[in-house]
């Protein structure tokens, strides 16, 4: 099986991680993300992305390596499940919590 990638980046006006669809959109749903099975395919992808960097619409535009378990994307590095998925630490344990 080869490898899968997506590409993830910043939206620009608010800074929250998105994830580029087949169709070119950025969206915040790691899910709806392109999956990207090839070096062909991911070359013309980057080329995309850096257009709507240079356009301002996104920054810090990177593949990412993937796996889809039960039908979902799933970085395989914890820093991009993180950011795709959020913190780590139990939601009563955080700052605020009641």
């Amino acid at each position: 099986m080869p490898m899968l990638e997506i590409l993830t980046a910043n939206r620009l006006y608010d800074g929250d991680v998105v994830y580029r669809t087949a169709a070119g959109d950025w969206v915040a749903d790691v899910d709806a993300a392109e999956l990207i099975d090839s070096t062909d395919r991911l070359t013309l992808a980057v080329a995309a992305a850096n257009a709507d960097v240079k356009a301002s619409k996104v920054l810090d535009v990177a593949p990412i390596a993937v796996e889809v378990t039960d039908g979902h994307i799933v970085p395989k590095r914890l820093r991009e499940r993180i950011r795709a998925f959020g913190p780590t630490v139990k939601s009563d344990h955080r700052p605020g919590a009641n």
